[in-house]
């Protein structure tokens, strides 16, 4: 049975690891064409490659580091050539951090709002001119925008400004039909016990309804079912992946 990302040309950035990784196969299992980027070579970038070639034609692994628009340039430049323009964004790149605000170095504020927020400002930017009419753009945030997190103001703040990054922008590019998106996932597994103390772990685990953390797979499920067709009517929304808590 056909998906509804079936046959979509889609940019998954940040594809090669974690969420990212588990996203961006799973769409291809699904039919879609994926060019995942990464900013570091490495065994992930060459496992995911391989991955996605038993997959089946047409996906692609691209090195560049969104976070410079010179070579954000060049990414969707590759995206237009070999995928012939894209369907869907998924901007997933994203840092943590973790300092008390008081003593939060201003080149550790800049790391992680750069990665967090201006690598989908120009991803999203420099893909709109290859991006279907009728298109998806896909923001990977945190459930954490709406909470806080202590030693992490940069990084809330960085995934609240995603949230309104999408409200705006759905309003300005929603007379092409695309629609703008956030996931926002809560503590998620993408290594052992989210690589939290055991006693954090617990604690997080009993204040969520559904008995445990966020896996990579219910992200990638949720990305997908906001990048295809069942939810062409939904945009602006930022969809909370957390367990209820």
């Amino acid at each position: 049975m056909q998906t509804g990302v079936y046959g979509k040309r889609v940019l998954v950035t940040g594809g090669t690891a974690g969420i990212g990784r588990t996203t961006t196969l799973a769409l291809a299992r699904a039919g879609a064409r994926v060019v995942a980027c990464h900013r570091s070579p490495g065994d992930n970038a060459d496992s995911l490659a391989r991955e996605l070639k038993e997959l089946g034609e047409g996906h692609h692994v691209i090195r560049a580091d969104v976070t410079v628009k010179s070579e954000v340039a060049e990414l969707v430049e590759a995206c237009a050539e070999r995928l012939g323009g894209l369907d869907v964004l998924v901007n997933n790149v994203g840092v943590d951090g973790h300092a008390p605000f008081g003593r939060l170095p201003e080149d550790e504020w800049h790391r992680v709002l750069d990665h967090n927020v201006t690598s989908a400002y120009l991803v999203t930017q420099a893909a709109l001119e290859v991006l279907t009419d009728g298109g998806s753009v896909v923001n990977v945030g945190s459930s954490v925008a709406l909470r806080g997190r202590p030693a992490g103001v940069h990084y809330s703040a960085s995934k609240a400004a995603l949230i309104g990054f999408t409200r705006a922008l759905c309003k300005e590019v929603g007379a092409r039909r695309i629609r703008v998106n956030t996931v926002a996932p809560g503590v998620t597994e993408t290594e052992p016990g989210g690589g939290l103390p055991p006693q954090v772990l617990e604690r997080i685990v009993a204040m969520t309804p559904l008995g445990r953390i966020c896996q990579p797979e219910d992200v990638a499920e949720a990305v997908l079912f906001l990048a295809g067709d069942q939810s062409k009517f939904i945009s602006g929304v930022t969809l909370n992946v957390d367990g209820g808590v």
